[in-house]
């Protein structure tokens, strides 16, 4: 006997609903394994943001705001941010600046802006012995370029004594001295591989005698030269360039370089001491940095065609305050808040010296514009004494000011170094001053662009293009001629 309909149609029902909740029960089984796989995505995914910026929580893609170095008595202040490296090679610059607050007396800064440099890292540390003493380098007495040996003698690793007992020496009147200016240098990865292939007078092809045939180059080394040391930690980019290279830098004219900067303690103190050394062994002076403070912020003098030449160097860019150097410690020479021993320094060599020309390691990368702790910086440099502004760190050219007669120009760019994807990176010049005994001086450009490791000639019409943006970017009327002849605008 057949169940009645009624009867069947009801058991097909219940059928049909057993059936759609197991499909339901399957599709609600789906998306909850969706949902699960999104979430664990999400998690290992900010997991993976959070460790890749565990080397340095400060190292933020486009910070902007650089911060000062902590200062031993601790209280902290100031945000910013460093680049270094630990074996990577950047691809690109970033942007940082320094502090516009300076640091106050009893407080402790965090680290200031970390260099955005578009270079690569140097090779890691090493552990094999430099081979060379720490030992003081004897000798202070600096000819220009015509002494009898071809380089310059070694440093003392102390402060300079004075070439003349008191006031300024009786240069011919209306004598001048030329004196060339060159940007940011390094001899590491890229670049030190490169170098290796075509010799270290690579860099120098196209240059010829210019930086021979002047009364003294001067330029920013960028780098520790060392073959030991213990690379940075608190960075992510960290140099490291071999002693080779010095030599083949005093061959093609260089007299004197600034250490002051945020790479000279890429290989800790030991590889700044072996810095030290190895220029001492080439011929090359230095300021900026040294075994103490006294030696960091002293002045280097030169004795030139019967002028006193006196060169100083600071630095407003490091990532933390153990770099400065102290009583007892190597380290650099730092120009951060109202930078009172530098201009100490540049005061003392007022007192002998017929021209003083100070180096500055500051502003901020990427950056065609000086910003107001330059433009502070520089003046009260000039307030102080100084007769010239040379300023570094970056990366890029900046624009000229004429500040009481004296000449200030704010970034010379890179000059042996990596190329970069920016290409206002890839702009350069010999900066060339022509200096009297008064402390005047004449202000002519050479344009260069960057290639890898080496600096090559523009073409006249990209650097009359150069010059135009020279003028634009120069401060208080100031112009700059096709030929790279610049000439003060307004007086200040």
């Amino acid at each position: 006997m057949y169940p009645p309909r009624s009867q069947k149609h009801q058991a097909g029902k219940k059928a049909r609903k057993k059936k759609q909740g197991r499909m339901w029960g399957f599709v609600n089984l789906i998306l909850l394994s969706v949902i699960v796989l999104l979430v664990g995505y999400y998690l290992v995914t900010q997991k993976e943001q959070t460790g890749g910026s565990a080397p340095d929580s400060r190292n933020t893609a486009q910070q902007s705001a650089d911060q000062q170095p902590a200062d031993p008595k601790g209280t902290v202040s100031g945000s910013g941010e460093e680049k270094g490296s630990s074996g990577s090679e950047p691809s690109s610059e970033e942007t940082a600046e320094e502090n516009s607050d300076p640091p106050s007396s009893g407080q402790s800064e965090n680290p200031p802006d970390q260099e955005t440099v578009d270079a690569e890292q140097g090779q890691p540390a090493g552990s094999g012995k430099d081979g060379k003493d720490q030992a003081s380098q004897e000798g202070k007495q600096e000819t220009g370029k015509d002494s009898a040996s071809g380089k310059a003698d070694p440093q003392q690793d102390q402060i300079p004594e004075k070439l003349a007992s008191g006031g300024a020496s009786n240069a011919p009147s209306g004598q001048a001295i030329l004196i060339h200016f060159v940007g940011d240098m390094i001899f590491s990865g890229k670049v030190e591989t490169l170098l290796e292939s075509k010799g270290y007078s690579y860099p120098f092809t196209y240059l010829g005698d210019l930086l021979k045939k002047d009364d003294l180059t001067l330029g920013n080394l960028e780098t520790p030269v060392t073959t030991r040391g213990v690379g940075a930690k608190n960075k992510t980019y960290v140099f490291k360039s071999s002693p080779k290279a010095l030599d083949a830098l005093r061959a093609a004219g260089m007299d004197a370089v600034t250490l002051a900067n945020n790479h000279i303690l890429d290989q800790g103190e030991e590889g700044l001491l072996d810095t030290i050394t190895h220029l001492g062994a080439s011929g090359i002076k230095y300021v900026g940095a040294g075994k103490n403070a006294a030696r960091a912020y002293a002045p280097e003098y030169f004795s030139i065609k019967g002028m006193k030449v006196a060169l100083v160097g600071a630095s407003r860019v490091y990532p933390e305050s153990s770099w400065a150097a102290g009583t007892n410690k190597p380290g650099v020479a730092s120009a951060y808040g109202q930078a009172p021993e530098v201009l100490k320094s540049i005061a003392e060599a007022r007192k002998s010296a017929d021209l003083v020309i100070v180096m500055a390691h500051w502003g901020i990368e990427r950056q065609s514009t000086p910003d107001a702790n330059q433009k502070a910086l520089a003046h009260a440099f000039i307030d102080a004494g100084a007769d010239l502004i040379i300023g570094a760190h970056p990366h890029v050219l900046q624009g000229l000011e004429q500040y009481k007669g004296k000449w200030i120009a704010y970034s010379t760019g890179n000059f042996i170094f990596t190329k970069s994807t920016v290409p206002a990176t890839w702009k350069t010049a010999v900066f060339q001053a022509s200096c009297r005994p008064n402390g005047g001086c004449d202000m002519k450009l050479i344009p260069y662009k960057t290639e890898l490791g080496q600096p090559v000639p523009m073409t006249a019409e990209e650097g009359k293009k150069l010059m135009q943006e020279m003028q634009q970017l120069s401060i208080g009327g100031v112009r700059v001629s096709g030929d790279g002849t610049v000439t003060a605008g307004s007086a200040r």
